[in-house]
């Protein structure tokens, strides 16, 4: 199997965005449903991975400003370089976007994943839908 990526809009890839990120935030995590999806995902660009049979793996988003989110990876595909493979996306479309800095609310358990990528910490722990975060920055070039 070799997932493949799509880019696209929430008209485009709205639908298996919000079923994975359901089953990962939602169902998961227990973050309320009210807050899984926002005023956002509208104008934000989403990045999937797909499996052979159609299947979504794995999403994020990228924002007019330079925030990525709703970065997720169902929870049966992890360890497998899916999540990696989503972040390298939205750098590198942040880079043809000009994004000079980019940042995100990482979830503490996440802190290492996101630090591998190049991302530092910054500020204090805070709490994000009843779950721990930190905001990180990374600077592309």
């Amino acid at each position: 199997m070799t997932p493949v990526l799509r880019l696209g809009s929430w008209d485009e890839l709205g639908a298996e965005a919000y079923s994975l990120r359901h089953a990962v935030f939602v169902l998961e995590q227990g973050v309320p449903v009210e807050l899984e999806h926002d005023e956002h995902d509208a104008t934000a660009l989403h990045v999937l991975l797909f499996d052979d049979l159609g299947n979504v793996l794995a999403t994020g988003r990228l924002l007019a400003d330079g925030h990525i989110g709703r970065v997720a990876v169902l929870a049966a595909h992890r360890h497998r370089g899916y999540g990696t493979r989503i972040m390298q996306a939205l750098i590198a479309e942040a880079g043809r976007r000009g994004h000079t800095c980019l940042l995100i609310h990482a979830q503490t358990n996440a802190q290492g994943f996101y630090a591998a990528l190049g991302f530092e910490p910054l500020g204090q722990i805070f709490m994000e839908a009843g779950i721990p975060h930190v905001g990180m920055q990374l600077k592309p070039g």
